[in-house]
């Protein structure tokens, strides 16, 4: 495991963080790096999409989980009303006039610290309006829960960023984010205490994908 810690800031206490998570079941940072999950079914991160590194661990600020609304416009967000899983969620006024016919679209968010290879450190932030990714997010939001009624001393979930797929009857073959997760630790980074997760069984049967090259 790296020797970079987890430290996000000043946080409150993990004390309502576990209900605000499971608010999930019912379902804006700014200056973080924005990842996506594309529809050829890879992680990718900033300006260039350079793709997240096979296997790469990486840890979920349990304090980010937000939640709102977003509208676009010629592909590119018009407006953003979000707000923290600990508070309802916002009210996002009248649609933007430049959004798309879509209008307000219903959005979930996180940041997330690279731990391991060679985006070490690097902060990030996954938002999405997809059902697959909200859905993936709900997943995530209520293990952290879980595991903060079992052991409040450790909320951060280490993850690894995975792909499954299904068949649908008019689109084919859709691809969905997976968070898998890996280990939980503390705050301030893992501990010989840090609860590890067993291996789970292979979501999908597609392929490993490979680190796309930096230009």
């Amino acid at each position: 495991m790296s020797n970079i810690t987890t430290t996000f800031g000043n946080l409150p206490s993990v004390a309502n963080l576990s209900s605000a998570l499971k608010k999930l079941q019912t379902i804006a940072p700014t200056g973080a790096i924005l990842m996506k999950f594309d529809k050829t079914g890879t992680w990718v991160f900033g300006a260039d999409s350079d793709e997240v590194e096979d296997g790469s661990q990486w840890a979920v600020n349990p304090y980010s989980f937000s939640h709102g609304y977003i509208a676009w416009g010629d592909g590119a967000p018009v407006g953003e009303r979000m707000a923290s899983m600990t508070d309802d969620l916002p009210d996002p006024g009248p649609v933007p006039p430049a959004a798309d016919e879509k209008g307000w679209q219903m959005q979930v968010a996180i940041q997330l610290k690279c731990m391991t290879g060679q985006d070490a450190g690097m902060e990030v932030r996954y938002a999405t309006t997809s059902v697959g990714g909200r859905r993936a997010v709900q997943a995530l939001g209520l293990a952290i829960a879980e595991q903060i009624d079992k052991s409040p001393t450790d909320p951060v979930a280490v993850v690894t960023l995975q792909t499954s797929s299904y068949k649908h009857s008019s689109y084919g073959k859709v691809y969905v984010p997976v968070f898998e997760i890996v280990r939980f630790m503390g705050l301030e980074g893992p501990s010989e205490a840090s609860a590890a997760i067993p291996p789970a069984a292979e979501a999908s049967e597609d392929p490993p994908r490979r680190r796309r090259a930096r230009a």
